[in-house]
């Protein structure tokens, strides 16, 4: 799921992608704005936040403000970066962000309720940053087809195709509206897992939650990279 792109990705690869990773922005969600009472997987509020303290003058939480957007920003700039230097020697190029994801999740876990009781700022940072290294991965791959980051582009996207099915008759219209329904209402039902997930575990284990966060990713790196050798191995003796 990590590895096809273009016209090697099929509705089945998206959906495995979509269903792992918006499960993990989820508990990201849920976790991050429990700990700091922050938004950590988008910037569209803090943006509104951004606007609204420099309206008042307070340039100092304007700047907080704008850092928020500047690390998912900075996270979807070094994930995409990496893939490019590494997509063309490299079949694991599109696991490298993914493993940097699960580290600083890991690291975090361990780390932040430190963060929390001397800086908050620097988790909201972080968190923010490696959902900027998922979103700009997983667009990537599926060419713009999967984000798991946030909700509002995909209830819109959603809303759009339900009403189209009043309107596509013809088979392959039809076949093609259905998948993507599918794929939204997968991202979305995912999302809301992970949120509750995060949020039942957050309320015994804190921030430690974020280690099964990282956990999951990396399973989800040892099946598809095991799957790729096994492929490779059963060509190689047929």
């Amino acid at each position: 799921m990590f590895r096809h792109k273009g016209n090697t990705r099929t509705l089945k690869h998206n959906l495995r992608i979509a269903s792992l990773l918006s499960f993990i922005a989820g508990i990201v969600n849920v976790a991050g704005f429990l700990a700091v009472q922050r938004l950590t997987t988008n910037v569209t509020g803090h943006f509104a936040l951004f606007v609204d303290e420099v309206f008042r003058l307070d340039f100092w939480k304007g700047f907080i403000a704008f850092l928020y957007i500047f690390f998912f920003f900075l996270g979807s700039f070094i994930s995409h970066l990496l893939v490019e230097l590494n997509i063309k020697n490299n079949n694991y190029a599109y696991i490298i962000p993914t493993i940097i994801e699960s580290v600083i999740l890991f690291t975090l876990a361990l780390f932040g309720k430190l963060l929390i009781a001397t800086n908050p700022n620097l988790l909201a940072f972080a968190l923010l940053f490696v959902m900027g290294l998922q979103n700009s991965l997983v667009t990537t791959i599926s060419n713009a087809t999967v984000r798991t980051t946030h909700l509002t582009g995909l209830f819109t996207d959603l809303g759009i195709e339900l009403s189209q099915l009043f309107f596509y008759k013809l088979p392959e219209q039809k076949k093609k509206l259905n998948a993507s329904i599918k794929l939204r209402l997968t991202i979305i039902s995912f999302f809301f897992l992970g949120g509750i997930f995060g949020g039942v575990c957050y309320l015994s284990l804190q921030l430690y939650v974020l280690a099964i966060a990282a956990i999951i990713l990396m399973l989800g790196i040892v099946y598809d990279t095991l799957k790729l050798k096994f492929i490779l191995l059963y060509r190689a003796v047929s």
